[in-house]
């Protein structure tokens, strides 16, 4: 999955229906094995499994202030 992936432009939080940021292996962050969709809104990171991203609500994980800090310093351009 890409950025520019068209599957991005209707992906959505299961939680609060807003939209995702994709975030690369190596902006993940520590421990996560591979790519992942972000909520900035709620802090919550939702796994890409084999390419098919898990995005059912008890699939994603709460991150820390710290790491929500640094996802977001990565996102800005």
């Amino acid at each position: 999955m890409t950025p520019d992936d068209p599957l991005m432009k209707i992906l959505a939080c299961p939680l609060d229906k807003g939209p995702l940021h994709l975030l690369r292996q190596e902006e993940a962050g520590a421990g996560t094995p591979g790519d992942a969709l972000y909520n900035p809104r709620l802090r919550r990171r939702y796994p890409i499994v084999d390419g098919i991203p898990q995005l059912l609500p008890s699939s994603g994980e709460q991150v820390s202030e710290e790491e929500h800090e640094e996802l977001l310093r990565r996102m800005t351009p």
